[in-house]
C-alpha cells in the first residue's frame, strides 16, 4: 500500500482521478513554477525594469528545459522550498549570465510559489465546473422522469408522508447548484497573483509595483491584487472548504443510495456494485460507500487547512507546508467524487412497485398525517391528532390498515381517495421539475 491511495496502482481504478492527478504531478508543478518566471521577466521587460533580450531568453528557456523532479531534491530538503535549486539549474541551463541574473528578478519564492498553485488551481475548478453541471444534468433528467413517482418519505429513520423519488431527487441536487454558483463567486477571490516580494511590502520592485503585478496577471490570465496575500490563506481555505461541502452533498446522494438498495427496502438498483471473497449473494455498493469515505477524507484534510490559517507574522513556512500536505488530497478527493457520483446517477434505477408496496405496508400509517387534517375539519385539531395516534396503535396492534380503522367512526368520508399515495404528493412533482429547469 503506498502512502496515497490516490497514488496507488492497485486503488487507482477505485480512488485515482487522472485529470486531478496531473495538475498535481511533480512535473506540472515544475512546469508552473517555470512559466511564472518566464511570465514575471515579459512583465518587467515590458515596463523597462530588465532588457528585453533577457526576458526573451528567460521565455525561451522555459520553452525549451527539461528539469527531473528528483535533481530538485537535495535542494529542497535543505532550504524547504524547491526554488532554490529550480533557480540554479535554470540559470546554469542559460549559459548566460548576462540574462540569467534577471531571472527571479525582486520576487520571493512564495510569490512563484503560490502563484505557480493558482495556475494549477485554475485547472481545478474548471474540472469541478464541467463535472458538477454533467451531474446536475443527470440529476435534472431522473427528476424530471420521476417527477411524479411516488415513494415513502423518511424523517429520522423511520417513514413520514408520501412524497415523490423526483422531489428526492432534487433534494440531492439543491446543494450542488448553490455550491456551483459558489464557484463562480470564488473564483476571482481564489485566483489572483502574488508578487509582493520578501517581506510583502514589495520594496524590490520600487514604484513600478502595482503595475508589474498587474502585467504578470494579465500574462497568465489570473486576477491582481492589490493586497499582499503572503499571510492571508483565506481563499484557499474557502476553497477548501467548498470542495468539502460539495463531498458532503454526494455523500448524502450516496448515503439515500444505499438505504434505499437495502434488501429490506429494495426501493432503487444501484448498478457497478461489487461482490463478496465468501458470499454470493452480496452486490455492495461500492461507488456509494467510496463517496462517503471520499467525504469523511475531505473534512479531516478541510481542519488542517484551517490549522494553516494561521500564518504568523510576515510568512510562516510551517503552515504553508500544511497547505502543501493537504489541498492537493482535497482537490483530488472533490474530483474522484464527483466522477462517481455521476457514475452513480446516470445508472440508477428506482423500483415503482416497490416503493408503492413500502408506501402501503406498515398499515398506511404514512397517511396518518392527511387524516388528522381532514378529521380536524370535524373537531378541534388536538382532538384529531390524538384520535389518529390512538388508531395508528390500534392499527398496529391489529395489523389492519389506518384508513380502514377511522372509516369504520367516519363512513361519510372518502379515506380511499385520500390515503393514497397520488392525493399526498403536495408539491413534490412541482419541486422536482423546478429543480430540473434551474439545472437545466
Amino acid at each position: 500500500m503506498t502512502l496515497s491511495l490516490f497514488d496507488s496502482q492497485i486503488y487507482r481504478s477505485l480512488l485515482r482521478d487522472e485529470e486531478i492527478a496531473a495538475l498535481f504531478s511533480d512535473a506540472a508543478e515544475i512546469a508552473a513554477l517555470v512559466s511564472v518566471e518566464a511570465a514575471l521577466a515579459r512583465a518587467q521587460a515590458e515596463l523597462g525594469m530588465i532588457p528585453e533580450s533577457s526576458a526573451e531568453a528567460i521565455t525561451e528557456l522555459a520553452r525549451k528545459v527539461k528539469i527531473d523532479p528528483a535533481s530538485l531534491a537535495p535542494g529542497t530538503g535543505t532550504a524547504g522550498i524547491p526554488i532554490p535549486a529550480l533557480l540554479e539549474q535554470l540559470r546554469k541551463a542559460m549559459e548566460r549570465p548576462q540574462d540569467a541574473q534577471y531571472l527571479h528578478f525582486g520576487a520571493t519564492s512564495q510569490d512563484i510559489i503560490d502563484t505557480a498553485l493558482l495556475l494549477r488551481l485554475r485547472g481545478v475548478c474548471d474540472i469541478v465546473d464541467a463535472r458538477l453541471r454533467l451531474l446536475l444534468a443527470a440529476l435534472a433528467d431522473l427528476a424530471e422522469q420521476h417527477a411524479e413517482l411516488p415513494m415513502t418519505a423518511r424523517t429520522r429513520r423511520q417513514p413520514a408522508t408520501p412524497t415523490s423519488f423526483g422531489a428526492q431527487v432534487a433534494s440531492w441536487g439543491l446543494p450542488l447548484l448553490n455550491h456551483l454558483e459558489v464557484l463562480a463567486q470564488l473564483k476571482p477571490r481564489l485566483l489572483r497573483v502574488s508578487l509582493f516580494g520578501a517581506s510583502g511590502n514589495s520594496t524590490a520592485f520600487g514604484e513600478q509595483a502595482h503595475n508589474l503585478r498587474r502585467r504578470l496577471a494579465s500574462e497568465l490570465k489570473l486576477e491582481d491584487s492589490e493586497l499582499s496575500w503572503h499571510g492571508d490563506r483565506s481563499a484557499l481555505a474557502e476553497f477548501s472548504a467548498l470542495l468539502t461541502r460539495i463531498n458532503a452533498a454526494l455523500a448524502k446522494l450516496a448515503e439515500d443510495c444505499m438505504q434505499g438498495a437495502q434488501a429490506e427496502v429494495a426501493e432503487l438498483t444501484l448498478a457497478a456494485t461489487g461482490g463478496s471473497s465468501t458470499m454470493p449473494q452480496k452486490q455492495n455498493p461500492v461507488q456509494a460507500e467510496t463517496l462517503v469515505s471520499l467525504f469523511q477524507l475531505s473534512l479531516s484534510l478541510d481542519s488542517a487547512m484551517n490549522q494553516a490559517l494561521l500564518h504568523r507574522q510576515q510568512r510562516d513556512g510551517a503552515a504553508w507546508m500544511l497547505e502543501w500536505m493537504t489541498l492537493p488530497q482535497i482537490c483530488a478527493a472533490s474530483g474522484r467524487a464527483l466522477q462517481l457520483a455521476t457514475s452513480l446517477v446516470t445508472q440508477l434505477q428506482p423500483n415503482a412497485e416497490r416503493m408503492l408496496a413500502n408506501l402501503e405496508a406498515a398499515n398506511g400509517l404514512v397517511y396518518a398525517e392527511a387524516i388528522s387534517f381532514r378529521l380536524a375539519a370535524e373537531m378541534p385539531r388536538p382532538e384529531a391528532q390524538a384520535l389518529v395516534k390512538q388508531l395508528c396503535s390500534d392499527a398496529t396492534g391489529k395489523n389492519c390498515s389506518l384508513a380502514d380503522l377511522v372509516a369504520e367512526r367516519y363512513p361519510n368520508i372518502d379515506w380511499k381517495a385520500l390515503a393514497n399515495p397520488g392525493a399526498q404528493l403536495g408539491d413534490a412533482a412541482l419541486q422536482a421539475k423546478r429543480f430540473a429547469a434551474r439545472a437545466r
